[in-house]
C-alpha cells in the first residue's frame, strides 16, 4: 500500500495538467465535472490508505532508499495524521469546486478548466506537504501551495482590491517561505540530513549532553516563522484579512478551512519528528513560545472578530482566533490536547467552509457583505439563513459538534487558566456570527448607523462596494451553492456525533505523536457544560449587540488595534520581523542554560 502515497499528490496535479493541456477543447460542464473527479479520487484513496497507516507507510519516491545511514531520496510518510489532512483537503477541495460549478462570470475566454485547474494545483500542493517526510520536499510543496494561492487570491484580476490582497498575501507568504529554506538549509548543514526523522538524529548526535546550541535554535525559529505566517498566527496574521477579503468564495473556504490549519499541522509534525529529542528544545521553553503566541493569536483574533462588519473579514479573523485555541493545545505537549486539536481542526474545517459559503451566497445575491447594508434584507432567505445561524452555535462550541468536542478536550488538556481563553474566544467569535445572522436574516434590532469619524475608517472595509462574483445578482440560490454548506455542517455534526470516530481520531494522532501515551477521547459533563456556557455566552452577547448595540461597540482603546490592519505591506513585513524576533525571544532560554 505504501507505494500509493505518490498517487496523493500526483493525482490532483495529472489532472490540473490535464484540464490545463485540455481546457480550450472541453465545454465548462466537462472541465467542472472533471475537476470534482480528480478530487473525489484523491479523498477516496487517502481514505482507502487510512486502515493501513498503523504502522506508518513509508515511501522513498523513486527507490531512493537511505544506504549505510545516509539518505538523498525524497520520503513521504502515510500515518494517521497525514492521511487524515490530505483525505481533509481532497474532501473540502470535492466541496468547493461543488459549490462553484457554473459560479463565476465564465472562465477565461476559451479555457473552461483554469478554475478548476488552479484548484486541483492547489490542493496537489496541500496534499504534497501533508504527507512530506523530508524537509525540503515539505518547502517545495509548501511554495506550490501558497503560489497557488497567490493566484486564487487575485483570480478577479481586474479588480485593483483583487491585485492588492494577492500582493500583499504573496510577500508576507514568500517572506515566510524564505525563513523557513534558511532554517532548513541551517539544519542540512549541521546535520547533512533533509529527511525529518534522520535531522532529529543528527541534532542528537551532535548536541551529545550539551542540549541545543544557537544553530539549532535559529533553524527552530526559522522554520517555525515560515509555519506560523501560513497558520496566521499573531503577528504573522496581517494579510489573511485581507486575501479574505478579496478572494473567490470557494477559495475562502479552503484558505479558512484547511490551509491556515495545514501550519499549525506543520508545527505539531517538526516539532515533534525533529526538534522534540535532545539535540532539539526542551519540552518547557517550546511549550512557552506556542502558548504564548496562542493566547496572543486567540485573543487579537476574536476582538478583531467582534468589531468587523465586512463579513468574510469577520470569519477571517474569527480563522485567527481558533487557530490561537489549537496552537495551545499543540504547544501544552499532551497527547489528549493533540487530540482535542485534531478533533477542532476536523469541526472548524466544515463549519467555517458552511460559513464562508453563505457568505457568497449574500454577495451574489445582494451585491455586498456588509452587516450594516444587509440588515432585514435576507428574510426570505431561511435556509441559508439557519445554516449561518447554527454554524455560529458549532463556531462557539455547542454539543454534539465536533467544534465542541475539540474545544472539551482540548480544555481538559491545557488546564483552568488556559480553559477562559478558550470559552472567551468562542463566545466573542459565535457571538458576532449570531449578530450577523440575527441582524441580516431577521432583521432584528435597530438598523445600524455609523458612529462619527467611523464611516471614514470603515469605507474600505466595510464589504458595502464588493461586486459579486456571478454573471449577475442571483435571484435564486442555485441548489449546488445551498447543499454544500448544509453538507458541511452535517459533517461537523458526524464528527461529535459518530460512534467511535473520535476514538479513531485520538488514537491515530497519539500513536504518531511522540509522547509515549494513548489517551481516551470521550465527552465529559466537564466538557459539555464548558461548551454549553460559551455557547449560551454567545448567545447573550449577539441579544445584546443586535438590542442596544451602543453597549458593546469599540472602545477607544480597540481603535489601534483595528488601524493596525493598515493594508500595507511594508507594515506587514515589520511585523513579520517582530514576530521572528518575539519568537526567538520566548524560546532563548533553551540555550542559555
Amino acid at each position: 500500500m505504501h507505494r500509493l502515497l505518490p498517487l496523493l499528490p500526483a493525482v490532483p496535479l495529472l489532472g490540473a495538467a490535464l484540464l490545463v493541456a485540455g481546457g480550450r477543447h472541453l465545454p465548462r460542464p466537462v472541465a467542472e465535472a472533471f475537476g470534482c473527479l480528480a478530487a473525489a479520487t484523491t479523498a477516496a484513496l487517502a481514505i482507502v490508505l487510512l486502515p493501513h497507516s498503523s504502522p506508518a507507510l513509508v515511501e522513498w519516491v523513486g527507490g531512493w532508499f537511505p544506504k549505510g545511514g545516509e539518505s538523498v531520496g525524497i520520503v513521504l510518510i502515510g500515518d494517521g495524521p497525514s492521511l487524515g489532512m490530505a483525505a481533509l483537503v481532497s474532501l473540502l477541495t470535492l466541496a468547493a469546486l461543488a459549490y462553484s460549478w457554473h459560479y463565476f462570470d465564465e472562465p477565461p475566454r476559451g479555457h473552461a478548466g483554469t478554475f478548476p485547474a488552479l484548484i486541483l494545483l492547489f490542493q496537489g500542493g496541500m496534499c504534497g506537504f501533508a504527507v512530506a517526510g523530508d524537509l525540503f520536499n515539505a518547502f517545495v510543496f509548501f511554495e506550490l501551495m501558497s503560489a497557488v494561492a497567490y493566484a486564487l487570491t487575485g483570480y478577479r484580476i481586474d479588480e485593483a482590491k483583487a491585485v492588492q490582497g494577492a500582493l500583499s498575501f504573496a510577500l508576507v507568504n514568500s517572506l515566510g517561505a524564505y525563513f523557513m529554506l534558511m532554517g532548513i538549509a541551517l539544519l542540512y548543514a549541521r546535520t547533512g540530513e533533509l529527511a525529518m526523522a534522520k535531522i532529529a538524529e543528527g541534532l542528537n548526535a551532535a548536541a551529545g549532553h550539551h542540549g541545543p546550541d544557537a544553530l539549532t535554535l535559529t533553524a527552530f525559529v526559522l522554520v517555525l516563522t515560515g509555519l506560523l505566517v501560513k497558520a496566521a498566527a499573531v503577528p504573522f496574521q496581517f494579510w489573511l484579512p485581507d486575501a479574505h477579503a478579496v478572494a473567490p468564495t470557494p477559495v475562502c473556504m479552503l484558505l479558512s478551512g484547511v490551509m491556515v490549519e495545514l501550519g499549525v499541522y506543520g508545527v505539531w509534525r517538526v516539532y515533534g519528528t525533529v526538534f522534540s529529542g535532545p539535540g532539539g528544545l526542551p519540552a518547557a521553553d517550546v511549550t512557552r513560545t506556542l502558548v504564548v503566541l496562542g493566547v496572543l493569536t486567540g485573543a487579537v483574533g476574536a476582538v478583531m472578530c467582534w468589531y468587523q462588519r465586512h463579513i468574510k473579514r469577520l470569519l477571517a479573523f474569527s480563522t485567527i482566533a481558533h487557530t490561537g485555541l489549537f496552537l495551545i493545545a499543540v504547544g501544552v505537549l499532551k497527547a489528549e490536547a493533540d487530540d482535542g486539536a485534531a478533533l477542532y481542526i476536523l469541526g472548524h474545517a466544515g463549519v467555517k467552509a458552511a460559513l464562508f459559503a453563505c457568505a457568497g451566497i449574500l454577495l451574489d445575491r445582494y451585491g455586498t457583505v456588509d452587516e450594516f447594508s444587509l440588515h432585514g434584507r435576507a428574510r426570505h432567505l431561511r435556509g441559508v439563513g439557519a445554516i449561518f445561524a447554527v454554524a455560529g452555535l458549532a463556531l462557539a462550541g455547542l454539543p454534539p459538534f465536533g467544534t465542541g468536542l475539540g474545544k472539551a478536550v482540548s480544555e481538559e488538556a491545557v488546564g483552568a487558566p488556559l480553559t477562559v481563553v478558550y470559552v472567551a474566544a468562542s463566545a466573542l467569535t459565535g457571538a458576532a456570527v449570531l449578530r450577523v445572522a440575527a441582524r441580516v436574516f431577521l432583521g432584528l434590532g435597530p438598523r445600524p448607523e455609523e458612529r462619527e469619524g467611523e464611516e471614514r475608517e470603515e469605507d474600505k472595509t466595510s464589504g458595502a462596494d464588493e461586486e459579486p462574483e456571478t454573471r449577475q445578482r442571483l435571484v435564486r440560490v442555485p441548489r449546488t451553492m445551498g447543499t454544500v454548506p448544509a453538507v458541511l455542517l452535517a459533517a461537523a455534526l458526524a464528527v461529535g456525533v459518530v460512534p467511535g470516530f473520535a476514538g479513531l481520531v485520538g488514537h491515530a494522532v497519539d500513536e504518531a505523536g511522540t509522547w509515549g501515551v494513548f489517551s481516551s477521547v470521550h465527552w465529559t459533563a466537564t466538557g459539555v457544560l464548558l461548551d454549553l456556557l460559551s455557547t449560551l455566552l454567545a448567545v447573550g452577547l449577539a441579544l445584546v449587540a443586535v438590542t442596544r448595540p451602543g453597549l458593546l461597540s469599540a472602545p477607544e482603546w480597540a481603535l489601534p488595534l483595528r488601524r493596525l490592519q493598515s493594508g500595507h505591506v511594508g507594515d506587514y513585513v515589520a511585523w513579520l520581523l517582530v514576530g521572528t524576533t518575539l519568537l526567538g525571544a520566548l524560546a532563548l532560554p533553551a540555550v542559555l542554560r
